[in-house]
């Protein structure tokens, strides 16, 4: 009898949907359908891969409402929010498949007497992601839709929190006409996920989650030469100079700190503020955070819905608990807040903290920011680096020189001037340290889902 996997609502802790999980032959025969579909979809003309990938972001895109839903009553984003995931899938989608014909063309080193040459890109194979709960279609769609453009084929596995993002994937697929096998979803235990990180019919994993989660797949993927892409966890830095403009800064800072409960990879989790603006900033912010809005998802005056599961909220508060007996202070009374359920956390903005607590080191994923005061440039430099993460950081400031400068000097993988908490396709979204390896959107992140293949042809004897 096949294993069962159960999705419990973070909205009301009912069961929500029940899914049998695949057995070895399930996974084997949907390898074995990949590797054929892969013989033909590697030669399918560019034009006609994205033809169909375009058709398949519309389909997708005309049932945005249900899934918004969907979305809602899996991970407990409030529906008010829920329709940016579909519209966010779309921006990324359509931008990866409009700079594919230009990245993926043939790469000419230039004119040399007697020689034919240049460099072609090679789909790699068989792709296999591992989605997570949280942005369940902007992260999936990171690696999906480059790797389908690119002539490799992919196997989807997601969260078991969100089964029906994979299914929803599966319906636009079907939609749209893509080949049999090109695209295909699964849902798997963690032991099975690890077999088929490890299959060498795999040719690449791209995982997005925890650290922990990702140090699986790369024990996994060891001695089996296979490429690993890694989204992995973040304990992202902002940091508001004397120059900022202090109304912008902290309207935009608390949303990236809160949207989605915190639960982003690159939500703001601490702040530096330049002591000149340190007590009117903590004053505003939190003032706007004792605005939100906590309670069901499904009710669009929510604000702040609950955090995905009830022991994702026991480890938050675990954290919150320990900074306040270090000698933290909390500026938001959560008695101003209504008691819901075990998944559902008031907001909180902690100061008085310093680096020697868990909740600014480690990441929290979830509502609760600590935000500290510094002299200047150098010691926000020095606290913003201090940290095993490195995904994001964010500078307020009116002075773009400074921003490139300290931008230069920060262990980061994205640099944002005054915005936070966003991916723009275009750009490479990259780790550094504990927040990964690889890189996915962008002309770059098509360089992780092919091989350079090189043509080195003697035109006339020398």
């Amino acid at each position: 009898m096949a294993e069962v996997q159960k999705t419990f609502s973070p909205v009301d802790g009912s069961l929500l949907v029940e899914r049998p999980l695949a057995t070895p032959a399930q996974l084997d025969a949907a390898l074995a359908r990949a590797h054929r579909a892969f013989a033909d979809w590697r030669r399918t003309p560019l034009d006609e891969r994205l033809r169909l990938l375009t058709a398949f972001t519309d389909a997708f895109v005309a049932k945005g409402e249900p899934i918004a839903e969907e979305l809602t009553r899996q991970m407990g984003r409030p529906i008010r929010y829920s329709l940016g995931e579909v519209r966010g899938f779309e921006e990324r989608a359509r931008a990866m498949i409009g700079l594919a014909p230009a990245t993926l063309a043939d790469i000419d080193p230039g004119p040399k007497a007697g020689f034919h040459r240049f460099i072609r890109r090679e789909p790699l194979g068989v792709v296999l992601v591992l989605a997570p709960w949280n942005y369940p279609y902007l992260t999936a769609v990171n690696a999906i839709v480059p790797a389908l453009a690119a002539g490799n084929v992919v196997l989807l596995k997601h969260s078991d929190q969100t089964p029906l993002c994979a299914e929803r994937f599966t319906e636009a697929a079907l939609a749209a006409g893509l080949p049999e096998g090109v695209f295909q979803h699964i849902h798997m235990s963690h032991d099975l996920t690890a077999g088929a990180v490890a299959d060498p019919r795999v040719d690449f994993v791209a995982f997005t989650g925890s650290v922990e989660g990702g140090r699986a797949v790369h024990r996994a993927a060891g001695g089996h030469f296979k490429a690993v892409g890694l989204e992995l966890g973040g304990k992202d830095p902002a940091y508001v100079r004397a120059d900022a403009d202090l109304a912008f800064a902290v309207e935009n800072v608390v949303d990236g700190a809160f949207f989605n409960s915190g639960q982003s990879c690159c939500a703001v989790e601490r702040v530096y503020v330049h002591a000149s603006l340190y007590d009117d900033f903590v004053a505003r912010a939190a003032a706007l955070v004792a605005t939100y809005a906590l309670g069901n998802p499904l009710d669009p005056e929510t604000t702040l819905g609950p955090v995905v599961r009830p022991r994702n909220a026991a480890a938050i508060q675990a954290q919150i608990d320990a900074a306040l007996a270090q000698g933290a202070r909390g500026l938001v009374d959560p008695k101003g807040f209504p008691s819901l359920g075990e998944a559902y956390l008031p907001p909180q903005l902690l100061v008085d903290v310093t680096h020697d607590m868990v909740i600014m080191r480690e990441e929290t994923f979830g509502p609760v920011v600590g935000v500290m005061p510094v002299s200047g440039d150098d010691e926000a430099l020095r606290l913003m680096n201090d940290s095993d993460y490195g995904l994001t950081a964010s500078i307020w400031t009116q002075d773009l020189d400074a921003a490139i400068a300290l931008g230069d000097r920060i262990e980061t993988g994205t640099v944002f001037m005054n915005r936070c908490d966003y991916l723009d396709p275009e750009l490479a979204w990259v780790g550094v340290k504990h927040s990964g390896r690889g890189c996915t959107l962008s002309r770059v992140g098509y360089e992780h889902l092919t091989r350079p293949k090189s043509f080195h042809l003697r035109t006339r004897s020398a």
